[in-house]
């Protein structure tokens, strides 16, 4: 059992201020807090109004990482009440400056996990290290070479991890002391950071895939011997590693990208509240995505197999799907095309001026589309001519803008809305204000993937599910797209931030039901709400012998 210093400098176990009499006697803590004992009430409403004396949404951040570092339980409780608020300060978009400047700022590893690719021999001792002893049932791993909309940032990629599964936590109840965050540092292309003394990461380009592949299949490996029940989520990984690692892992175990799943998964979910909306058909859908990269591909897989599911034939479907990147639209005639990419592309002799379709306005003019989604970090890609030429043939196009930060956002809210005169239903992926037009104020869905990861994996870890499938997806989708109230006028396509805790235990719920429903259980589950329930972690103070024995 720890005490004093060690006591008060383990986030998990400290309470600070609200150690009490008889605590602090029993671990040697008496002179090492002041005398004034505080409830846990208090020390929220006291983080709090610290918290809102910061000057601005960085400066609010740091002080909250600050907090995370020294009291998960405080951290989480204070967090839990002020849910919508905390979000885009903790993660998208105010962690992008931390991130960039992550090695200049370094103070705290946040119990976070290094990997060197330089040093495969390490993976097993870094894991034992980083774990301290604790169970873990869910890791968060970047090799951060697509962070965000900002690229390649090596080492200092980990703050990702870091606040990936601060949402876990705080949206569908994941114990901390039972995540780890895990960067794999396999160098880094970005020549800033090279050529930095500062910077903490190895200091080369990228390593070649041979070697690339061969330290993530032994990390993977090592990580499921060490932690039997692991949920491994992939995050932020490069368009040519992306997709290749979920294939070649997720039919062996429980594993999640949230690029390629995450992002697809909540932009479903707002196709189907936008359909809810219209009363309209998916099988009558054109889909237009601008931005064909890990994120564009994944998207437009998830919804194809949504046409599928519909009982619209695979190739039949995929003639509604038309997919555009820097050199335009894709054709099936270009050398450059992912195999990701590849399914999508389309005959040019399918269109009289192929040649001409080089452009966004170019292709929407062509296509007709009444789906149009933008994945391309090109800010003011969807603009006034693209938007109206888009609208001018769909009574209710469906305008997705979910580049971020706000900085590579293709379009706002406001004026999609405005060039429609309302018609348009719009989600982002940045936190939008209503939008008020000719009368009527319109509720701004964000496709955060926020709204679906922490309930997916949530229900996953319930049931001790040894595979995440297809459906156990799209059922996640469906509760999602599900809660949108259609009566209201202005409705979102997406139900609010502010809802998550309520709505993460709905998909958690149903997706731990799907797994018991496909024999994928680990252990018998009789009821899969209460699994769900009883997994859940409540940020309160518990006593410290009842804390090490749970």
């Amino acid at each position: 059992m720890k005490r004093g210093l060690d006591l008060l400098n383990d986030p998990f176990l400290n309470k600070g201020t609200a150690f009490t009499a008889e605590e602090r006697a029993k671990y040697n803590l008496v002179g090492l807090l002041p005398p004034h004992i505080q409830t846990i009430e208090e020390q929220v409403r006291q983080a709090y109004e610290n918290y809102s004396t910061k000057a601005d949404s960085e400066a609010k951040r740091h002080y909250l990482m600050r907090l995370f570092s020294k009291n998960r339980t405080l951290f989480y409780n204070l967090f839990s009440k002020h849910l919508e608020e905390f979000m885009p300060v903790v993660y998208d978009p105010t962690i992008a400056p931390d991130i960039e400047k992550y090695s200049e700022r370094y103070v705290d590893s946040q119990y976070a996990c290094f990997l060197s690719a330089d040093h495969p021999e390490s993976i097993e001792a870094s894991l034992v290290n980083a774990a301290a002893g604790r169970d873990i049932d869910l890791i968060v791993v970047t090799d951060a070479e697509a962070i965000l909309g900002i690229g390649d940032w090596g080492t200092n990629g980990v703050e990702i991890s870091v606040g990936k599964l601060m949402v876990y936590t705080a949206a569908a109840g994941l114990d901390p002391s039972r995540v780890l965050p895990v960067v794999i540092d396999a160098g880094t292309h970005r020549q800033e950071l090279l050529d930095s003394d500062l910077y903490l990461g190895e200091r080369h380009g990228r390593f070649d895939d041979e070697k690339y592949y061969e330290f993530v299949d032994r990390f993977v490996t090592c990580a499921e011997q060490l932690f039997p029940n692991l949920y491994l989520h992939f995050e932020d990984f490069g368009r040519s590693h992306a997709t290749v690692l979920l294939d070649k892992y997720k039919n062996t175990y429980p594993v999640f990208n949230d690029d390629v799943q995450g992002t697809g998964i909540v932009t479903l979910a707002g196709i189907l509240g936008g359909l809810n909306i219209t009363g309209e058909k998916l099988a009558d859908q054109i889909y237009l995505c601008f931005g064909a990269g890990t994120a564009g591909c994944g998207i437009a897989n998830r919804i194809l197999q949504e046409f599928v599911d519909q009982g619209v034939d695979r190739e039949e479907a995929r003639t509604h799907f038309y997919l555009v990147d820097r050199q335009g639209l894709l054709f099936d005639d270009m050398n450059s095309l992912t195999p990701e990419q590849r399914p999508f592309a389309r005959k040019r002799s399918e269109f009289e001026d192929d040649a001409d379709l080089t452009t966004l306005l170019d292709v929407v003019r062509a296509v007709h589309p009444t789906i149009m989604v933008g994945t391309s970090t090109v800010h003011g890609a969807f603009t006034e001519d693209v938007v109206r030429e888009m609208a001018a043939l769909c009574k209710r196009p469906m305008i997705f803008p979910l580049s971020n930060p706000t900085k590579l956002a293709e379009a706002t809210a406001f004026n999609v809305l405005t060039w429609t005169e309302g018609r348009a239903l719009v989600a982002t992926g940045v936190p939008s204000d209503d939008v008020t037009v000719n009368g009527v104020t319109y509720q701004i869905g964000q496709a955060n993937n926020a709204l679906i990861y922490p309930g997916l994996g949530l229900g996953v870890l319930a049931s001790k599910a040894r595979l995440l499938t297809d459906q156990m997806i799209s059922l996640a989708a469906h509760s999602l797209g599900g809660i949108v109230d259609t009566t209201q006028p202005g409705a979102a396509v997406l139900p609010p931030v502010s809802r998550i805790t309520e709505f993460s235990e709905r998909i958690a719920t149903g997706v731990a039901k799907e797994a018991v429903k496909q024999g994928l259980n680990r252990k018998p589950i009789t009821d899969a709400s209460a699994a769900v329930h009883n997994l859940k972690w409540v940020p309160v103070y518990q006593e410290l012998e009842v804390h090490l024995l749970s």
